[in-house]
């Protein structure tokens, strides 16, 4: 298995030659093109992954199309027992797992470790929803109704900041609805999707889940694919943008959902206990699970200026006390980004930022530690007078930068949270609860905290607006999204 082979491999065995998942199997590299994978916090080979390409996508979706009538017919109660059965399988690996994706990725263990269980429950999730999958009936002369039908073949393309727990979820709320899917997992962490797709073996029916590797040859392949009609994509909005041209140069209508990235804002009033609200500063950063690197993070702090430099003290001492280690030390707070480069493009936005004035509070800096110095490390950092309309205040960094911006009325705090292109999450932090309401309602973003951070309900839709993503995820939103209408129209004699 996967596992065992990449687990052996981290531990100083010769590592292994990986191909893709398809058609209930997992397929040999073959001499063709691979990816190396590399433990972020140490730069050593994992894994050499072999890159799918037009070929393997067409396999996939062979395999899936001749699979998907079968699940389509097969009553939803039954498709719900299966997928329970896949999360209690992927629950006796859980310990595995989360290693696996804790090597992948550079973040703590610990914070994998509860990825998986969150991974299982939202497979749980999605199966008890599957007797909600319905249509409705219209009070009009005759018998008029509609029925909630699977796409067949879907595509699910999931980032590298949470590989298992993200396979997991987009699996089973396709399952649920009755299609057949691949998974195009990041080519930056391919090892637990694929990990996944071996689990569903010998459980599904050969060919319902694919897993296909590779990095944007293949993607594109996928999305260019005319039985592929549905397709969701978590990442960044410049590759969506690029999904978005290849569906419409494939010739064929596609059906595109979109997560994507953001420059979140935290809108701070001075009514607000400011010991209280700088741990929420340093809770909304994802600091400690996957090193600033979320989509969702609140990494635009929009404070009043009467508490920014109490408030900011207490982050930076905060952010500054925060455990930087190696991943599989459950003392490490904080990992390993996942690339160097992806370190390095963070400091040379530390740089441009204390450039143009912004300064340095804590952070900035790979870490002096010799234990640490081949990993691609780097200290929570945060940024205070950073100037509006600058790359450091309004474009996504994906990592642990925090930027800090003042205020002294209402309509500069709303106008500074709204600047850029992005709309994902924010927050808003007032103990007035008029004035909380006001903002808002006034913030162009599509999930949005009063009085709290980063606290996900799975039940609770979530996407952003702008460039920040199309559609939403989670809950029987995602369901019904994995489903199309059909409407039926009787004229009774």
């Amino acid at each position: 298995m996967i596992i065992d082979a990449v687990l052996a491999a981290a531990d100083g065995a010769t590592p292994p030659r990986i191909g893709s998942f398809i058609g209930g199997r997992l397929e040999e590299a073959g001499a063709g093109a691979t990816l190396p994978t590399r433990d972020p916090a140490t730069g050593a080979l994992l894994a050499e992954v072999a890159e799918a390409g037009a070929d393997g996508v067409a396999r996939a979706v062979a395999a899936a199309t001749a699979a998907a009538p079968g699940w389509r017919r097969t009553p939803a109660r039954d498709r719900a027992a299966l997928i329970g059965e896949l999360a209690r399988r992927i629950a006796a690996q859980a310990e595995k797992l989360a290693l696996l994706d804790s090597l992948d990725t550079g973040n703590p263990l610990t914070a994998m470790a509860a990825d998986v269980t969150k991974g299982v429950r939202l497979m749980g999730d999605a199966a008890g929803v599957a007797l909600e999958i319905a249509g409705r009936t219209y009070p009009l002369p005759g018998l008029h109704y509609t029925t909630r039908e699977p796409w067949g073949v879907v595509a699910r393309m999931v980032t590298f900041n949470h590989p298992v727990m993200f396979t997991c979820a987009r699996l089973a709320t396709a399952l649920v609805a009755g299609n057949a899917v691949i998974v195009k997992p990041s080519e930056l962490a391919p090892l637990g999707p694929l990990a996944i797709g071996e689990l569903t073996a010998g459980l599904l029916p050969d060919g319902l889940v694919s897993v296909v590797a590779g990095g944007p040859a293949t993607g594109e392949a996928l999305v260019r694919h005319p039985a592929i009609e549905r397709i969701t994509f978590t990442g960044s909005t410049a590759t969506a943008l690029r999904i978005q041209a290849a569906a419409a140069a494939s010739g064929r209508m596609k059906t595109l959902t979109f997560e994507l990235g953001g420059k979140n804002p935290i809108v701070v009033f001075p009514d607000v206990d400011v010991d209280e609200v700088a741990g929420a500063i340093v809770r909304g950063m994802n600091y400690t699970r996957v090193q600033g690197q979320s989509c969702g993070s609140t990494s635009r702090l929009v404070i009043h200026a009467s508490i920014a430099d109490a408030v900011l003290e207490r982050v930076a001492r905060k952010a500054a006390a925060i455990r930087i280690g190696m991943p599989r030390d459950p003392e490490t707070e904080m990992g390993a980004l996942i690339t160097p480069a992806a370190r390095d493009r963070c400091l040379a936005v530390v740089e441009r930022a204390t450039a143009d004035g912004a300064r340095l509070l804590t952070g900035g800096r790979i870490p002096a530690d010799p234990a640490l110095a081949a990993g691609a490390f780097l200290e929570p950092t945060v940024l205070a007078g950073v100037a509006p309309g600058s790359e450091a205040a309004d474009e996504e960094v994906f990592g642990p930068i925090l930027s800090a911006l003042t205020f002294t009325e209402e309509a500069e705090a709303i106008a500074l949270a709204n600047a850029g292109r992005y709309g994902l999450t924010a927050a808003v932090w007032s103990r007035e609860i008029d004035r909380a309401f006001r903002v808002v309602d006034a913030l162009e973003a599509g999930y949005v905290w009063v009085n709290d951070v980063e606290t996900r309900f799975p039940a609770v839709p979530f996407g952003g607006w702008r460039d920040s993503g199309v559609g939403t995820e989670h809950g029987l939103d995602e369901v019904l999204s994995m489903t199309r209408t059909r409407a039926v129209n009787v004229r009774l004699r």
